[in-house]
């Protein structure tokens, strides 16, 4: 099932001994589009610290009380490398947060979550590879930035991010919701990371390979309403291109760069 990334915010964590805080945004990969940390306000325990919390250490959410169960405990998340939030994420810092926590480091290997690692049972999907990168390289973007960027049609701009869809398993985003009311009044748009062609984050645009005419004749989308497997096929129908389901997710642009 899909859940909107700006509804997820304010989620309680939930650790072993304890609660560890709230959810007030999300680090996603921008190259793999998936979520790689939630920032967690911890409250006065911790003096208000902010932490990340890796998806790896969230068990199945209890999604009628709100409540993402993590498997680590109070002291391990008091004792936990210090990151500030407000920076850029390096990948020296996310080297010791994971070692710190003895998780694999999901880019070494092909899939979402690197060669072989679970999440609550759930195998994850190949995605393009991101070994090889420069330790300082900034991929982790903030999901509460993406918002309100303008998206860009191959012949126009078509409206702007209004949130994100993910993936309840694999913390994937399967959608970006794109507001298109500034062109065509109130209308909501789902399009599929895989076709999005490169990111001006300076600029706040994401431009995606399709035409005007081509998303303003997509199915819309609904806010609040369910996205099940049978609305899906027709977004993907409707442009053409082979549903990510059941089979190995490949980036259609595994080249792509995100302009910092």
């Amino acid at each position: 099932m899909l859940h909107s990334m700006k509804d997820l915010e304010g989620y309680t964590i939930g650790a072993l001994d304890g609660v560890i805080g709230h959810v007030t945004d999300f680090y996603f990969d921008d190259e793999a589009w998936v979520i790689r940390y939630l920032v967690v306000e911890t409250g006065t325990w911790l003096s208000h610290r902010r932490v990340l919390i890796s998806p790896v250490a969230i068990n199945e959410p209890n999604w009628s009380e709100k409540i993402f169960p993590a498997a680590i405990t109070q002291d391990q998340v008091k004792n936990s490398p210090s990151i500030d939030t407000d920076k850029p994420v390096s990948r020296q810092h996310e080297m010791g947060y994971l070692d710190y926590y003895e998780y694999p480091h999901y880019w070494e290997g092909g899939d979402f979550w690197g060669d072989g690692m679970m999440l609550w049972g759930v195998k994850s999907e190949r995605t393009a590879k991101t070994e090889g990168r420069p330790h300082d390289d900034r991929h982790l973007r903030s999901g509460n930035e993406i918002a309100r960027y303008d998206v860009l049609a191959a012949d126009g701009d078509i409206g702007h991010v209004q949130h994100l869809l993910v993936d309840e398993r694999r913390w994937a985003i399967r959608y970006i919701v794109v507001n298109t009311s500034n062109w065509w009044l109130g209308h909501e748009v789902l399009i599929a990371p895989q076709w999005v062609t490169g990111v001006r984050w300076d600029e706040r645009q994401v431009s995606v390979g399709l035409t005007r005419d081509a998303v303003r004749g997509s199915p819309p989308y609904l806010p609040g309403t369910r996205v099940g497997r049978e609305e899906e096929a027709r977004i993907y129908d409707h442009y053409g291109r082979p549903g990510y389901w059941g089979r190995e997710v490949q980036l259609e642009n595994p080249e792509i760069r995100t302009i910092p």
